[in-house]
């Protein structure tokens, strides 16, 4: 076992591998601590990934050393509440200090039901997943670490959920922003609040309903536009939302983002596939084709487009670290797509523009100019 045989808890890969570490969060989860082994790279923000609804069903790794130095405050959380399995870093400030903290990230875990492990080797844990690939993994407390190591209980290795997006979308339809001139119906897949609260800030009405609404039921609301919002799991899992969002885009601007952006990409016939431990963190460098520019982006996903691309969709911009397809746009209509977060959150802004080009496009359908913020 990495890090010695006294620690109080730890996280079991499905390749029998074992990383200790001290317990934190929960003495009991509320669900069960089973999924993805994921990494992220971020130093900080960990308050808005805990609160992402992309990493339901997954563990979720910090790679930077220290996590929770700045608490948890009532701001900051991009959904109301976390949906990933569980939460692994190297060392927890017990103490956080700032002046919006309302409590400790081990606090929050508690109060949320959600367990995780600290004092972890995490430069080990993640440098195994980047070798054998995402791996699924179980986190144990000391009961029942010591169950498991003495051979009474013996651990299932399940596939991931096919209805993550189910589980995070919304139930029913609200309005996120009541006032602005451009009406934008946002399709939540696994909504982070801050990209609706972008829209809003640049003037948007912002109106949310759920991933199954039909077509029908988004035309009465009279959008301008519609954005299809981040989310959770395999893109080939909402294969029912395809036929929609390509008859959305017949009729609308279509903003994609994240699993939005596969989404649109696999309704507009190209694949997608599993990439080998994914890209996550604040500061993933992504080149715009046209200008040659680079933008250093956030970003949280498993998957990417497959290339050759249909004739309809061309590429706007690539991944400089592996040249992995990061934006997409439609040949004829106002459609495009980017695999980031121009939202951010936590991150770089240089890709906010993006939400500016969508404000341009649903601007020019109305025929005319409008005054937005900026």
């Amino acid at each position: 076992m990495e890090g010695g045989d006294a620690l109080r808890g730890c996280l079991v890969l499905e390749t029998g591998r074992m990383f200790a570490g001290d317990w934190l969060g929960a003495a009991m989860p509320q669900g069960q601590p089973y999924g993805e082994v994921v990494f992220n790279t971020g130093m900080t923000g960990y308050q808005e990934i805990l609160t992402d609804p992309s990493y339901a069903g997954q563990i979720v790794v910090m790679t930077y050393p220290l996590m929770g130095n700045y608490g948890i405050n009532g701001e900051d959380f991009e959904a109301e509440q976390p949906w990933l399995s569980g939460f692994v870093t190297g060392e927890v400030c017990p103490v956080p200090s700032h002046h919006r903290s309302g409590q400790s990230l081990d606090a929050y875990l508690q109060q949320q039901g959600i367990g995780g492990l600290t004092g972890v080797d995490t430069r080990a844990l993640v440098r195994t997943i980047r070798a054998a690939g995402s791996l699924k993994g179980w986190l144990l407390n000391e009961a029942q670490m010591e169950l498991y190591r003495s051979g009474q209980r013996e651990l299932t290795w399940p596939a991931m959920p096919t209805d993550l997006v189910q589980r995070v979308t919304t139930d029913s339809v609200y309005a996120r922003s009541l006032y602005g001139e451009l009406h934008v119906v946002l399709l939540d897949c696994g909504m982070k609040a801050n990209i609706a609260d972008s829209l809003a800030r640049l003037g948007c009405r912002v109106t949310v309903v759920p991933a199954s609404t039909s077509v029908d039921a988004i035309r009465a609301l009279r959008p301008d536009g519609v954005l299809l919002s981040n989310g959770p799991g395999d893109p080939t899992d909402c294969a029912a939302l395809l036929p929609v969002i390509r008859q959305l885009g017949h009729e609308y601007p279509l903003f994609g983002i994240c699993l939005g952006h596969q989404l649109l990409a696999l309704a507009y016939g190209a694949q997608t596939e599993k990439l080998k431990f994914g890209h996550r963190g604040s500061n993933h460098p992504v080149r715009e084709v046209q200008t040659g520019k680079v933008w250093i982006t956030a970003q949280n996903h498993g998957y990417t487009v497959c290339e050759p691309l249909p004739t309809e969709l061309r590429v706007t911009h690539r991944n400089v670290n592996d040249g992995t397809v990061e934006g997409l746009e439609h040949v004829s209509r106002p459609v495009f797509s980017v695999q980031f977060h121009p939202e951010a959150a936590p991150g770089p802004q240089e890709a906010h523009e993006l939400f500016t080009r969508f404000l341009a496009a649903m601007t020019e359908r109305r025929g005319g100019r409008l005054a937005c913020a900026t």
